[in-house]
């Protein structure tokens, strides 16, 4: 199939490359408005005036004009744009702050989380959303999602990621438009009385009832979380096990509700309401409530960004099952979705490569048919999200091919019987039997997900694959597909160049891995670590034997190190030319005049001011095993005898330079 030749496949293509070009590039949002309106005057000149739009001329100002909008979409879809940002106000001092809860987040054990649009500072209308979090033990009760409330707020920047390779969830809500974070508690906001209710918040409201009636039900704690996450969107009642197992099944993506959850809804909807074919307007009729039905599903799972594009994209194909008339599958991904994400590289897979795999072999026998499509689909899928799987989670599920050939099928009768689950507990009339009967059903599930996720000799992890090599497979895949599409001489050879840049790339980032050296004090609460590296060989030197499993991982695969080793952490270091001095609870040190940095670790009582006197440091070290009592103590010391000092807790890891 050449995607090319379709209009909307070109035209989210150029879109898709201006989001980019955006992404990686400042522009302004004012000239960017002006150049985007400019081209498509001119384009609309260039039809009127030629008459034609497969004239180059035609073609290159669309493309341009494409790509400007592309760019202008990104930039004015980023919230700090906005004239009315908060961050547009001088000063905090301008009155108290209306704030009204958006979403609530996932609370940990100590926290509850909210993001919270800004609405107005004083008599001022403000936009903007802000990361709030309030202890749990300064309010007896959480926040609902439309509660408003007062407060004068100080508002704090998101902090970087402390150690090397750490999730930055900095970035990551800045890509969700938050930007800054308040921290209260209960006596320092007031609640606004009967604010004013949003379709977000009457979705959210409706969800939350549906939940404290199934809670009232007999169900499992993990199959309930597991119902809440299959049916509602609500993944925060999974156990950390529980996720984890469906993460390693390659399964996650069914507690997700997404494309797969709400193409399954309108098969089993159009399947039941069939019969309604044989009355007049009967498909009318069927349409209508399709998408009725639909949309309700998207209300119930809380109208997130994903659930709204899936569910469009799902009531294109529903008008066009109506219409009766062929239409083309990447036409309607291309109307619902402009942007790269593992649901649409796996349905873009899927109708791509499983018509391909599914004319390599035609079983007669109908069941056998049945779970060969099945597995082609699952191969498709898994194919096209394999890259992106590979970048961001460093991991591939071997048996992933399991879960799907024995949940996906199911997943339609889980579906049915849990959508009816809800509708009897609204009621009151959920009979026993039926709760038995469904929660053993999830039980099951969730047997089969931890027999497969047990299986750890079939899940490959800690692969390093990074920015460079996720564009080369992607390119690698695509140019293998075609060749096997068509064999032609020239297909074959460029698919072979490409894989052979492939590997060329990943030996070359092997070679540049072991040619570094380097030395780190990480930061871990109550502990002392510090990474020693010499090329692709890692030694780990820390007293501690509770480190966190993450530190040591998320460095392994991002650096490619090939062999980590364990010692005990020493007194002192020698790195090239530096030398560090380590000053652990004994306080012990030697009285030396040479230039030295010094490591303070598991809060040594100690005089600063006679240590400093007699080594003459150049610059003084605290991780995160000391008291904080005694950092800022320290660092009003090194402040007063201008020493530099770095506490891993603020400033983040420390890097010994060892180039020179």
């Amino acid at each position: 199939m050449k995607l090319l030749a379709f209009i909307p496949i070109k035209l989210t293509l150029l879109l898709i490359l201006g989001i980019l070009i955006g992404y990686f590039f400042s522009f302004n949002p004012v000239h960017l408005l002006i150049s985007t309106i400019t081209l498509f005057i001119l384009l609309s000149a260039v039809f009127i005036f030629e008459k034609k739009t497969k004239t180059v001329l035609f073609g290159l100002v669309a493309a341009i004009g494409f790509i400007s909008l592309g760019i202008y979409s990104y930039k004015s879809a980023q919230p700090i744009n906005s004239i009315n940002h908060y961050t547009k106000i001088t000063s905090q001092e301008d009155g108290a702050w209306t704030l009204k809860i958006n979403e609530a987040l996932k609370p940990n054990q100590y926290l509850y989380r909210y993001f919270a649009t800004v609405k107005s500072i004083g008599d001022k209308k403000v936009s903007g959303t802000l990361l709030i979090t309030i202890p749990k033990d300064s309010t007896p009760t959480s926040l609902q999602v439309d509660d408003e409330f007062l407060t004068f707020p100080n508002i704090q920047a998101i902090n970087e990621p402390l150690n090397p390779h750490q999730f930055n969830y900095k970035k990551y809500l800045e890509n969700l438009g938050v930007y800054h974070q308040l921290r209260i508690s209960s006596n320092q906001f007031i609640k606004v009385e009967n604010p004013k209710a949003t379709f977000i918040g009457i979705a959210s409201k409706a969800r939350n009832h549906i939940i404290d009636k199934l809670k009232k039900e007999n169900f499992g704690t993990d199959e309930l979380g597991v119902i809440q996450a299959l049916l509602l969107g609500q993944r925060s009642d999974i156990s950390e096990e529980t996720y984890t197992n469906y993460q390693k099944a390659g399964a996650v993506h069914i507690l997700a509700v997404s494309g797969l959850h709400i193409g399954i809804l309108l098969l089993l909807i159009q399947f039941l309401l069939s019969p309604l074919k044989h009355i007049p307007k009967g498909r009318t009729i069927i349409l209508i409530l399709s998408v009725l039905f639909l949309w309700g599903f998207a209300f119930l799972a809380g109208l997130s960004a994903s659930i709204i594009r899936a569910t469009t994209m799902f009531t294109f194909l529903a008008y066009a099952i109506y219409l009766n008339r062929p239409s083309n599958s990447f036409n309607i991904l291309a109307l619902s979705k402009v942007g790269f994400q593992m649901s649409y590289a796996a349905v873009f897979a899927i109708l791509w490569i499983f018509p391909l795999l599914k004319k390599l072999y035609f079983p007669k026998n109908t069941f056998v048919r049945y779970f060969w499509q099945l597995l082609c689909v699952s191969i498709a899928a898994q194919l096209g999200v394999l890259p992106i799987s590979l970048y961001y989670f460093h991991q591939f599920p071997g048996l992933f091919f399991i879960s799907n050939l024995i949940i996906v099928p199911a997943l339609s009768i889980i579906l049915g019987i849990g959508i009816l689950v809800i509708f009897l507990s609204l009621i009151n009339w959920l009979p026993s039997q039926i709760v038995w009967f469904y929660n053993g059903i999830i039980n099951l599930m969730n047997n089969l997900i931890g027999w497969v996720a047990k299986q750890e000799s079939f899940i490959f992890s800690s692969i390093s694959f990074d920015f460079g090599q996720l564009i080369l497979s992607i390119m690698t895949i695509v140019l293998f597909i075609k060749a096997c599409t068509l064999f032609t001489y020239k297909r074959i050879a460029i698919f072979l160049i490409s894989l052979l840049c492939f590997q060329c790339y990943t030996s070359f980032q092997k070679i540049e891995a072991s040619k570094i050296t380097e030395a780190i004090v990480l930061h871990q609460t109550k502990r002392s670590i510090l990474f020693n590296r010499s090329g692709r060989n890692l030694s780990i030197l820390s007293n501690s034997t509770e480190i966190a499993n993450n530190l040591i991982s998320d460095y392994q695969t991002a650096e490619r190190i090939e062999l980590t080793q364990f010692d005990s952490l020493k007194n002192s270091y020698s790195f090239k030319n530096e030398i560090l001095l380590v000053l652990d609870s004994a306080g012990i040190y030697p009285k030396r005049t040479s230039m030295e940095t010094i490591l303070l670790t598991q809060s040594p009582k100690i005089n600063l001011e006679r240590l400093i006197d007699r080594i003459n440091p150049k610059e003084i070290i605290a991780d995160g095993s000391n008291y904080r009592g005694y950092i800022d103590r320290w660092r009003m010391t090194c402040l007063k005898n201008k020493i530099p000092f770095h506490y891993t807790g603020e400033k983040g890891a420390y890097y010994f330079d060892l180039e020179n």
